[in-house]
């Protein structure tokens, strides 16, 4: 048995669930605005990035795609591609879905940590779940938290988002 294949008897009807992570991370960019959880934040400091550098979506994308043994964003859209140079994050999100989708998956709920001093994001939270929930499919929760001025996120350099995706394939499906 493959690490890309369930553990679970092939021919049983049950409910195959997998647990992914992912992670990532940008620096913040002055000159670019801000994206981030599929929200503009008008007045933030943008993050650095070939696309539009909204790190809650990029790692979203790889909890998934890890989750499903299917590989990550770099493997789906590729690096510094033309074609993918300021594209919006959430479009990578869709097509990671898609990518679950042709494997017999599907989302559950993911959880996703941002790590940074800002932008401050209680005010908007339930704005940004609700707009990820839609575009995953499933809930998203989201959640906030800083290093207590400690490492490249505590001094202001930029921002880090940790995801954790649970999916599930029911029945006999393709790996």
């Amino acid at each position: 048995m493959s690490a890309a294949e369930p553990a679970a008897n092939p021919g049983s009807a049950a409910a195959q669930i997998r647990v992914g992570t992912g992670f990532d991370v940008h620096a913040y960019d002055a000159g670019s605005p801000l994206r981030l959880a599929g929200l503009d934040w008008p007045g933030e400091s943008g993050l650095s990035g070939h696309s539009d550098g909204d790190a809650v979506c990029h790692a979203v994308v790889d909890a998934l795609l890890s989750a499903a043994g299917l590989g990550d964003i770099g493997g789906l859209v590729g690096v510094d591609q033309p074609r993918t140079e300021g594209a919006a994050s959430t479009g990578f999100v869709r097509l990671a879905l898609a990518r679950l989708q042709t494997h017999g998956w599907r989302p559950v709920n993911v959880s996703v940590q941002i790590v940074g001093d800002r932008p401050k994001f209680s005010p908007r939270r339930d704005e940004a779940q609700r707009v990820m929930s839609e575009l995953v499919g499933a809930p998203v929760s989201l959640g906030a938290t800083t290093t207590d001025h400690l490492g490249f996120t505590g001094r202001g350099e930029g921002l880090a988002a940790i995801a954790t995706a649970l999916i599930e394939r029911r029945g006999s499906q393709p790996a």
